[in-house]
C-alpha cells in the first residue's frame, strides 16, 4: 500500500513542504512580517505624515467627492471602499484611524469632518459607522493639493483592479503639525503637534539660508502645539536637545485658569474668588491625551484614600468648554501646594516622550532632529514643485501640437474642406499635404463646423503664445534650483497665510512657560493648620483639644479616676511633637494623628514602642530650627537639634547615652537668645555657665555640666545671663522671682557649685 502523509514512515515529500533550518525558516519570515510592520502600518512617512490607512482614508474620501463645499456621506461607505479597495483589514482598524482623523482633541488640524458621535475629550467611544457621517477638511485638501498634476507616482491596488497614490503632494506640513505615534517592530515612533504657522515659517528660514542653526529654528517653533491646549514647562535647553537628537521629552500641565482676560492672555492662576473669603481652583485645559472623565476618577479617588487631604471635593462643570472645579478643604490651604500636589500625584501633569523615527524618501525608518526632518520635507517639496512643472510642460506640448494643427487648418481651410469632401480617406492625404501629425489630423477632423470663424483663429493665435510663453517660465523653473526655491517660498508665504497665528485655526493654543521640576511637597503641607493644645497625663493619655486653652484653665481638663495632667502645650495641627522617655529615647507623633479633646485621648503607647519601665519626661513640639537642652542624672548633657531627634518609626530614635542607674532627666527648648545655662542638683548647688561651653550634638553621652558627691542633677535651664536667672514662686500664686545678680554662681562647666540664692524653691526645679 502507498504511503500517506498520516504514515509516519512516508518518505514522499508534501507538496508544498521545504527542508529548512528551523531558525533560519524563522528569522526569514519574521524579518518580513517586521519590514512591513515598519514601512507599512506603524511608521508614518516624513513627506505626507502619514500611514498608508490614513492615506488610503483620504484617498478614497476624495474619489468619492466629500469635498467640504459637498454634503456628509456616511461613515460606514467610507469604510466599505477603504476596506473592499485599498485597504484589505478589520473595518474596526479602519474606522478607529478614521475617527481619530476627526477629532479636534486628537489632532491640531483634523483631516476628517466628522458629523455625529465621534467620541470626546471624557474618553468616551464614537458611534458606530452606521451613524456617523463625514466629509474632509480643508487641510486635507491642501495635503492632497496636486494629485491630479503628475506630482507623485501611483501604484496599484492589492487587487490590481485600481490604483492609489504613493504619497500625499501637498505643501501642508502634516507631519510635525499633527503629529503621529505608533509601535512597529524594534522601534515606535511618537511625535507631537506643532502649530503650522510656525513650523512653515522655520521651514521658510531654511530656504533662504540652508545652513540655518537649530536655535535659529526654535525662533520660530517654539515647541508643541496640542490641541487640547495645555503648557509645557520645560527649560529652553531640555526643548532644544530634544529637537537636536530627535529624542526627548516635554512636561505638559494643565492651565488653570478662570478664562482670558480683555488683553487676550490668560489668566494663569485658576483661583475662582467666592463669597466669605472661600475659593475654588478651576482647571480649562488638561494635558493632551489624557481623558477628562479618567481624570477626573482619579482626583476623587485621592480624596476618597485621603491621600489629598487638603481636597474636599472635584466637580466637572464642563459645557462646550472644559471646566473642572477643585474645591479646598478649607480657605487657608495653600493654592501653589495644591496644585503642586496634583501635579506629583495626578496626570494633571504628563510628560510626552518625544521620538522623531520617520521613514525618509526612500521608505528608510531614521530618527531625525528638526532641521533634518525639515530639510529633507523640503526636498520632497522641490521634487513635487519640479514633477508639477515637468507635467505641466507635457500638457502645453500637447496642447501646442494640436493649437499648431488648428491653426494651419484655418490658414488652409477651403483646401481641407475640399480634402474632406472630396477624398474617402481625408486623413492620409491631410498628413501628406500639410505635413500634420495624426493627433492633429484626427482633431482637425474632430473640428465643429461652428469653430470656423475668424475670431477662432485669433483666440487659437493668442492661446498659442501664452502657452509658449508659459512653457518658457516653466522650463527655466525646472532647470533653476534657485528658481525653484523661490517659487516654493511663495507657495508657502502663501499657505502660511491661511494658517496663521492670528487666525481662528491657527493661534497657538499651548504656551511654552519654564516652570520649577514637581517638587515633594512636605507631608505637613497636605494637612489643615489648625491651633490644638496637647494633653498629657501622667498614665500616658494623649489628646489634642482644639484651640489655644490658656494655662490657667488646664486645671479644668477632665481625665480618668486617679489620673492627672503631667504636660500640655500649645501647637499647630502641623506640628510634630517630640516625647522624650528617661532611657533616652525621642518619639515622634504628629498634632494631626491625636485623638480629639472630647473624651479621655489615647493612650500614648499605642502609638509608639516605649519601654514599660520607662517614664516620658517632656513633651516639646518640634521646629525644624529649635534647639534642646539635654541633661542626664549623672550631670552630663549637650545641645541637640531638634530636626536631629524627629522620627518617625514606632521605636523612635535612641538620643542619650546613659550611664549605669542614671536616666534623662532634662528636656527644655533653647530660647533664640539665650546664652547661659543654670544647673541644679540634688545636694541644692548651683552652677551658671556660658551655653557656648555645652556641645552640639546629634546623640551621645554629652559632657559634664556638674559633678555631684551624692546624688545626680535635678534641674537644668537656659538662660539670658544679662537679664538674671528667675524660677517660679512656691504656693498657688502664680509669680516669679528673678536674680540678677549671678556672679557667685558663674563658674566653669562641671564645676560643684554652690548654694542657691534665698528663695530657690525647695523642689530644687526652675519651674
Amino acid at each position: 500500500m502507498a504511503n500517506t502523509t498520516d504514515d509516519p514512515g512516508s518518505i514522499d515529500p508534501v507538496p508544498g513542504q521545504s527542508d529548512t533550518p528551523f531558525d533560519s525558516a524563522l528569522s526569514e519570515r519574521y524579518l518580513v512580517y517586521a519590514l512591513s510592520t515598519i514601512t507599512a502600518r506603524s511608521l508614518p512617512d516624513l513627506r505626507d505624515g502619514l500611514k498608508p490607512v490614513h492615506r488610503r482614508l483620504l484617498w478614497a474620501m476624495r474619489a468619492m467627492r466629500l469635498d467640504p463645499s459637498q454634503g456628509y456621506k456616511k461613515s460606514a461607505r467610507v469604510v466599505g471602499d477603504v476596506i473592499g479597495k485599498f485597504h484589505p483589514h478589520g473595518d474596526t482598524a479602519v474606522y478607529d484611524a478614521m475617527v481619530r482623523l476627526a477629532q479636534d482633541f486628537s489632532l491640531r488640524y483634523p483631516l476628517v469632518d466628522g458629523q455625529g458621535n465621534f467620541g470626546n475629550i471624557d474618553g468616551d467611544n464614537a458611534a458606530a459607522y452606521r451613524y456617523t457621517e463625514a466629509r474632509l477638511t480643508r487641510v486635507a485638501i491642501d495635503l492632497m493639493q496636486g494629485l491630479d498634476e503628475g506630482t507623485v507616482d501611483f501604484r496599484p491596488t492589492y487587487n490590481g483592479e485600481d490604483e492609489e497614490p504613493e504619497i500625499m503632494p501637498g505643501l501642508f506640513p502634516n507631519l510635525l503639525a499633527n503629529g503621529a505615534s505608533g509601535i512597529a517592530v524594534g522601534m515606535a515612533t511618537n511625535i507631537p503637534p506643532h502649530n503650522a504657522a510656525e513650523v512653515i515659517g522655520a521651514a521658510l528660514l531654511l530656504i533662504e539660508n540652508p545652513n540655518a542653526e537649530l536655535a535659529e529654528l526654535l525662533d520660530h517653533v517654539k515647541g508643541p502645539d496640542f490641541p487640547t491646549g495645555g503648557i509645557v514647562v520645560d527649560s529652553a535647553e531640555t526643548i532644544a536637545h530634544a529637537y537636536e537628537t530627535g529624542r526627548g521629552g516635554f512636561r505638559v500641565r494643565a492651565r488653570f485658569s478662570t478664562g482670558k482676560l480683555d488683553g487676550g492672555d490668560w489668566e494663569d492662576s485658576g483661583i475662582e474668588k467666592l463669597s466669605g473669603g472661600t475659593w475654588q481652583l478651576v482647571i480649562s485645559e488638561i494635558p493632551y491625551g489624557v481623558a477628562k472623565g479618567k481624570l477626573i476618577e482619579q482626583i476623587a479617588q485621592l480624596i476618597a484614600d485621603k491621600k489629598l487631604p487638603i481636597l474636599e471635593d472635584v466637580r466637572d462643570e464642563s459645557a462646550e468648554d472644559l471646566r473642572i472645579v477643585l474645591e479646598p478643604k478649607s480657605r487657608n490651604v495653600d493654592p501653589e501646594v495644591l496644585k503642586e500636589s496634583l501635579y506629583r500625584l495626578t496626570d494633571l501633569e504628563t510628560r510626552f516622550a518625544l521620538n522623531l523615527n520617520v521613514l525618509d524618501a526612500t521608505r528608510t525608518p531614521k530618527v531625525m532632529g528638526l532641521k533634518q526632518l525639515l530639510t529633507e520635507w523640503l526636498q520632497h517639496q522641490i521634487v513635487v514643485l519640479v514633477r508639477r512643472a515637468q507635467h505641466r510642460i507635457a500638457k502645453i506640448d500637447d496642447r501646442l501640437e494640436l493649437v499648431a494643427g488648428y491653426i494651419i487648418a484655418f490658414l488652409n481651410l477651403d483646401r481641407i474642406i475640399e480634402i474632406i469632401r472630396t477624398e474617402d480617406e481625408p486623413k492620409p492625404v491631410m498628413i501628406a499635404e500639410f505635413i500634420l501629425t495624426d493627433r492633429q489630423a484626427e482633431a482637425i477632423l474632430n473640428m465643429r463646423l461652428r469653430s470656423l470663424r475668424k475670431l477662432e483663429e485669433m483666440e487659437l493665435k493668442r492661446e498659442q503664445a501664452d502657452l509658449v510663453a508659459e512653457r518658457e517660465e516653466l522650463a527655466k523653473l525646472v532647470d533653476s534650483p534657485a528658481r525653484q526655491r523661490t517659487r516654493l517660498r511663495k507657495d508657502l508665504e502663501k499657505l502660511r497665510d491661511v494658517y496663521g497665528l492670528e487666525t481662528l485655526l491657527g493661534a497657538r493654543r499651548t504656551t511654552i512657560a519654564e516652570a520649577a521640576p514637581t517638587r515633594e511637597i512636605p507631608l505637613d503641607a497636605m494637612i489643615e493648620k489648625e491651633p490644638v493644645t496637647v494633653i498629657l497625663s501622667k498614665r500616658g493619655w494623649i489628646r489634642a483639644q482644639r484651640g489655644h486653652v490658656v494655662a490657667d484653665q488646664w486645671a479644668d481638663f477632665k481625665f480618668k479616676d486617679g489620673d492627672e495632667l503631667l504636660f500640655a502645650a500649645h501647637a499647630q495641627t502641623t506640628d510634630k511633637l517630640l516625647i522624650a522617655a528617661s532611657d533616652g529615647r525621642f518619639f515622634t507623633v504628629g498634632a494631626d494623628k491625636l485623638p480629639g479633646g472630647r473624651g479621655f485621648g489615647e493612650p500614648l503607647r499605642l502609638m509608639v514602642d516605649i519601654d514599660p519601665d520607662a517614664r516620658i519626661v517632656a513633651m516639646v513640639p518640634a521646629s525644624a530650627d529649635g534647639r534642646l537642652l539635654l541633661a542626664s542624672s549623672s550631670g552630663h548633657g549637650f545641645v541637640v537639634q531638634a530636626g536631629d531627634v524627629t522620627a518617625e518609626t514606632r521605636k523612635g530614635r535612641n538620643v542619650v547615652n546613659l550611664k549605669p542607674k542614671a536616666v534623662l532627666t532634662v528636656v527644655r527648648p533653647i530660647a533664640s537668645g539665650d546664652d547661659s545655662v543654670a544647673v541644679v542638683g540634688d545636694n541644692r548647688k548651683l552652677v551658671v555657665f556660658p551655653l557656648a561651653e555645652v556641645p552640639v550634638m546629634a546623640r551621645g553621652q554629652g559632657v559634664m555640666l556638674q559633678r555631684y558627691r551624692d546624688g545626680g542633677l535635678s534641674d537644668a535651664v537656659s538662660f539670658v545671663f544679662a537679664e538674671g536667672l528667675s524660677w517660679a514662686m512656691g504656693g498657688d500664686s502664680g509669680r516669679t522671682r528673678t536674680e540678677t545678680d549671678l556672679a557667685p554662681w558663674r563658674v566653669a562647666r562641671g564645676a560643684a557649685g554652690r548654694m542657691p540664692p534665698t528663695g530657690f524653691p525647695r523642689s530644687n526645679r526652675f519651674g
